[in-house]
């Protein structure tokens, strides 16, 4: 050993009030977790003695409870950048307490080399193994690839979580590689799912090494919840519109690779792909790998995955670590630059699935702020897919709490996505194919398509006595459905006639 093992504590205590922390992981998977813990105590402690005591946050997507919740609870974040969804972090974004910057993943590595975001003061990465060397150390990443070769790069002072609950075999799965910046950026020369054209390791200035932190911390995974009709149906729906487009010679014969988005609706999806004889084995270009695909790839339903991490239970990841041997040759870790690469994804033709929180009649979707004011997720790498996808798909339930929401209103009240990128939408209701069609066109496909029964004639209503050229709005009740909502906690209004009056 050849770097000073320090406690978390330690690590922590060496991290000033103003600095800027970038971190590994992404999602909970493979993210730094003990120091983080311990940096949330200090702030209580520091604000306890009237000092202030904040730090920004700079990662591959989201993290856990360990950062984005401890330190949010403490109070300690200055601003966070990019995708998060951690509840603690959300409750402290919406009272206004956070700078919170949503951006696209793949944009977030360059955007930190670019100096669009200032200084990266420490780096701390949890690795599953190192070789300490006296100039350079070779650092083998966990479940998860995010940013952690450009923060390691950029920072003044690296601290490595040494995690002993991964497997050293996750370092076979990894493929490091950074872009360069223009004007000197090369083609990626990835042509297939599989290619691997880095090292498995982050190679790190050893002098930038302040220690390293021995832990044994398991993944604050999640596990999502069963399957229900609902979800299922979409899934059923969606793997129907695959058929359909293979049968009339859009999607090839031997099918395109995959990205889906995480969650119940992302495994609903997979599940009906899996089980429809009809669909050939594929393969997987996406940025989270859960439960599901784990399973596919050891049934070989899937042939080859790439991703950014395994965004998995436990129980999974130990079933990958306990079957390395087959997935080192099948699964490739990657930086989030790579995996949500716009040119990677236009190139293989990656076919992308994401889940909305609400769309509009035109094909805009919304898909991190409800009722347009207060953020449930960030963007995630959803714009980086469904913007360069060979065929963009946007699922959704046709309704919200019980029905007191509708998924399909006639203005989104928050645009992640505009109708340019979307191509389908999906719900349990049925499959609004948007390919060709006007703006009108489009209109009237998804309210007879996807609307729920309780809204379907509302929103005819709604297109009735919208106004305009190409695309037709009434500006008094384009957010009738929300207002509706925030006074009587339903969407369902009497008449639109009435609502305009």
């Amino acid at each position: 050993m050849a770097y000073k093992r320090i406690s978390a504590a330690e690590a922590a205590a060496m991290i000033k009030n103003g600095e800027n922390l970038a971190l590994s992981g992404f999602t909970p998977s493979g993210a730094a977790k003990a120091t983080t813990k311990e940096l949330a105590k200090i702030a209580v402690a520091e604000h306890e003695a009237g000092r202030p005591f904040k730090v920004g946050l700079f990662t591959g997507a989201s993290t856990g409870q360990s950062t984005d919740g401890d330190l949010a609870n403490a109070e300690a974040i200055k601003y966070r950048a990019p995708y998060t969804t951690n509840g603690d972090f959300r409750k402290h974004v919406n009272a206004g307490e956070i700078a919170y910057n949503d951006i696209h993943l793949s944009q977030m590595a360059q955007e930190l080399r670019y100096g669009f975001m200032g200084e990266v003061d420490w780096a701390i990465l949890e690795v599953c193994d190192l070789e300490e060397g006296e100039t350079t150390c070779r650092a083998y990443l966990t479940s998860a690839g995010g940013i952690s070769p450009t923060a390691a790069r950029l920072a003044k002072h690296v601290i490595l979580e040494h995690n002993t609950f991964h497997s050293t075999g996750a370092k076979y799965l990894h493929d490091v590689y950074e872009l360069q910046d223009p004007p000197y950026r090369q083609p990626i020369p990835i042509t297939k799912v599989s290619d691997r054209i880095g090292t498995p390791y982050v190679e790190i200035d050893a002098k930038k090494i302040v220690g390293v932190v021995e832990c044994h911390i398991p993944d604050e995974a999640r596990a999502f919840k069963d399957l229900d009709p609902i979800t299922t149906q979409i899934g059923n729906n969606v793997a129907a519109f695959f058929l359909s487009d293979m049968k009339r010679g859009i999607i090839p014969q031997s099918f395109l690779p995959l990205q889906s988005g995480v969650g119940t609706t992302a495994n609903a999806i997979l599940a009906a792909l899996s089980h429809n004889p009809e669909i050939p084995n594929f393969n997987i270009f996406t940025e989270v790998l859960q439960d599901a695909v784990v399973d596919m790839m050891l049934e070989g339903r899937v042939i080859d995955a790439s991703s950014c991490s395994l965004t998995v239970t436990n129980d999974s990841l130990m079933k990958v670590y306990d079957n390395i041997d087959y997935f080192k040759q099948h699964l490739t870790l990657r930086p989030s630059e790579l995996s949500n690469s716009p040119e990677l994804i236009r190139r293989l033709g990656v076919i992308a699935i994401n889940t909305a929180i609400e769309v509009d009649i035109y094909g805009n979707a919304n898909s991190t702020h409800i009722s347009g004011t207060k953020m449930m997720n960030g963007i995630g790498g959803s714009g980086d897919f469904e913007r360069n996808a060979y065929i963009s798909v946007f699922t959704c339930p046709s309704t919200a709490k019980g029905g007191l929401i509708s998924s399909i209103v006639p203005m989104v009240s928050h645009h992640d996505h505009t109708e340019h990128d979307v191509n389908v939408i999906v719900t349990e209701q049925g499959i609004a194919d948007l390919r060709g069609k006007s703006p009108m066109q489009r209109a009237q496909c998804i309210i007879e398509n996807c609307a729920h029964p309780d809204y379907k004639q509302l929103l005819w209503d709604y297109l009735k006595i919208a106004k305009g050229g190409q695309t037709h709005h009434c500006l008094p009740a384009a957010f009738a459905f929300h207002d509706t909502l925030a006074r009587k906690g339903d969407m369902r209004l009497t008449d639109f006639a009435e609502y305009v009056k």
